[in-house]
């Protein structure tokens, strides 16, 4: 498993709400930055593991989201 190159900037605003939208914003930008696809799974699965507070939670594990 490949983490990213370096911590990832992801911006969230705007997508309020929207959980898919959140989650593909932040797989694109890991993939963009290196990671491979087991990290990338990894962070999707754990997204999904839980309601909407916990995607966001899991999200700030992964990336700096603003």
């Amino acid at each position: 498993m490949k983490a990213p190159d370096e911590r990832v900037e992801v911006k969230l605003v705007g997508e309020d709400g929207n959980a898919f939208a959140i989650m593909g914003k932040v797989r694109r930008a890991l993939r963009k930055h290196g990671a491979d696809k087991e990290y990338i799974d990894k962070y999707l699965k754990e997204a999904m593991s839980g309601d909407y507070d916990n995607l966001l939670m899991v999200t700030t594990k992964y990336v700096d989201a603003f």
